[in-house]
């Protein structure tokens, strides 16, 4: 005898449902793992020349290289500035201005001021930390150019800084009524000569974009400056080339330099000769500049 007939149970694809419950989970993890106007809570500022002269200026007094040139440069300024006025009478400033002794120092300090233009960029050249630097801030025009404002800002304050402590020195210690009448004229001279030495280390700053190279861009500079009095007094002896000589010791770093503060039988003043030292050191510096920026812009570090 036969039972009754239990009822058909529905039969279900165990695979079809399980990759389409697979293929869901999936599709939402994806969803949910995109993000929908997510926005940071910290403040993310389009980057401009401001962060770029910040991290500049972090770097150039961070490093052991600023303080010793810039402490030298001080030292030789201010110590052969201040001896200077110790050994001079007040009758000796009756021709010459009170910021002249600060000049004999400046003629060697101005070495420390190239070669911290020069360091400036080619220590990152040599460590490696360009590649950095460039990485952080891809612009290498706005890098370039923080650099140039950066390392001509501090420059000129230690240079003009250390000219003031000597002149201020000798107007103290020597200005009575034996030294003559003197005004402003002097410091405004002495500031162009400070101005000159400045556009020296920016020179020296664009030659070491360009070179890459420490110790080469350092001899460069010192050839640049020290080489033109010797060979323009070697030419001078022949009579032929007397003429190239003579325009050669006119138109130098040291010479521009004494023209600039006053002394006696050099170019002072409101003379074309001085109009014509600066204009001179701002079309090499300038030329420079722009062949760094030219450089360091289509050359891979």
């Amino acid at each position: 005898m036969t039972g009754p007939t239990s009822p058909a149970r529905p039969t279900h694809n165990t695979s079809t449902a399980g990759t389409t419950s697979t293929a869901g989970t999936t599709s939402t993890a994806s969803a949910s793992a995109q993000p929908k106007g997510y926005s940071s809570p910290l403040e993310t500022p389009r980057p401009h020349l401001g962060h770029a002269v910040a991290s500049e200026w972090t770097k150039l007094i961070s490093v052991r290289s600023t303080v010793w040139t810039l402490g030298s440069l001080v030292l030789l300024v201010v110590g052969i500035g201040v001896l200077a006025v110790s050994e001079t009478r007040s009758t000796d400033y009756q021709e010459v201005p009170l910021t002249a002794p600060a000049l004999f120092g400046l003629l060697v300090g101005q070495i420390p001021v190239m070669v911290l233009g020069v360091l400036t960029i080619s220590s990152e050249y040599g460590t490696g930390m360009i590649r950095t630097t460039l990485t952080a801030a891809p612009d290498r025009a706005r890098v370039l150019t923080a650099k140039y404002l950066v390392f001509a800002g501090v420059a000129f304050a230690a240079i003009a800084g250390s000219v003031a402590v000597v002149g201020l020195s000798s107007a103290i210690l020597r200005g009575g009524a034996g030294a003559g009448a003197h005004g402003g004229g002097e410091w405004a001279h002495a500031l162009a000569g400070c101005v000159y030495v400045t556009l020296l280390g920016v020179l020296a700053l664009a030659i070491g974009a360009m070179l890459r190279h420490s110790a080469g861009a350092i001899a460069v500079m010192l050839g640049l400056v020290m080489l033109p009095p010797v060979v323009g007094g070697m030419l001078s002896m022949w009579e032929t080339l007397a003429p190239l000589g003579t325009v050669i010791l006119r138109y130098n770093a040291p010479v521009a330099i004494m023209g600039l503060f006053g002394l006696p039988n050099a170019d002072t003043g409101n003379s074309p000769g001085s109009a014509v030292q600066l204009l001179l050191i701002l079309l090499v510096t300038g030329a420079a500049v722009a062949g760094s920026y030219a450089v360091v812009g289509r050359r891979d570090v």
